[in-house]
């Protein structure tokens, strides 16, 4: 059976993709599943810096099978293209016996962005809630009244159509709320109002991510999650707790195959 496909994208930086990312591929890993991870962000290469930080730890904690896609430099563009296609391509078959594989995109439209979403059996895009967010998916008029989905909504649909005309299964397109803030305001509850609305419209779940906390951060640079926090010895407190139950909640709401938290 080939490997069940996760792909974290958006294009718009800073909503937590590569945060989501780690979380969601240690969780396979320490649930005992084979993982791939993909970093096609060549630009920031947080996936791989994390990753490379996680194997060099003295804990001896799980790895994927990792590799990075930077983008092509050649200058022609057909030629370019065909070289990122390759390249990607390799990095897949590297994972081809693991049982998922993980893949975190740029926050901008680039090819090999196109070639992961084609891939993708669940496809999360996580965003901020506000306005400036929420552009990624919908444009909205002065009342909040939808007006279109945006040209990135647009093309994950006609994905979702092509994989369906190919006898693929359906992608699973699943839109969280990410890096929320734990006071309501007005403005979290009109985005909310309107991402409900959208969701029905073009056919996406939507769910939450998880809460601003330091503790999805600070762990970054020892290349561990808090999930790695009893492994290295250090006590739980309540935040940690509660961060853990987030990404706990977040697995249960994705429906991986084979896959539940308790």
């Amino acid at each position: 059976m080939k490997p069940y496909v996760i792909v974290f994208g958006n294009e718009k930086g800073g909503t937590g993709k590569s945060t989501l990312a780690m979380h969601i591929a240690v969780y396979l890993l320490n649930s005992n599943f084979k993982v791939g991870t993909i970093d096609i962000d060549a630009r920031q290469e947080t996936f791989t810096q994390y990753f490379e930080r996680r194997k060099a730890s003295p804990l001896g904690l799980k790895v994927s099978i990792h590799a990075k896609v930077p983008r092509s430099q050649l200058e022609n563009n057909k030629a370019a293209a065909e070289d990122e296609s390759t390249r990607f391509r390799e990095a897949v078959a590297q994972a081809s016996d693991c049982n998922f594989i993980v893949i975190d995109t740029p926050g901008n439209d680039t090819f090999l962005s196109g070639m992961a979403h084609a891939l993708a059996d669940t496809l999360v895009t996580p965003l901020n809630e506000s306005f400036v967010d929420l552009d990624v998916l919908v444009r909205v008029s002065n009342g909040n009244k939808i007006l279109r989905p945006s040209i990135y909504a647009e093309t994950v649909w006609n994905q979702r159509k092509e994989r369906a005309k190919n006898g693929l299964k359906p992608m699973d397109w699943i839109v969280v709320r990410n890096r929320l803030n734990t006071l309501y305001s007005k403005n979290r509850g009109e985005v909310s109002i309107v991402l409900e609305a959208l969701a029905k419209r073009i056919g996406f779940r939507l769910g939450a991510g998880f809460c601003e906390r330091v503790i999805f951060k600070e762990l970054f640079l020892s290349g561990t999650t808090l999930l790695d926090l009893e492994q290295s010895g250090q006590q739980l407190n309540l935040s940690h707790v509660s961060a853990r139950q987030e990404l706990r909640d977040l697995i249960n709401f994705m429906k991986l195959p084979g896959v539940s938290a308790v």
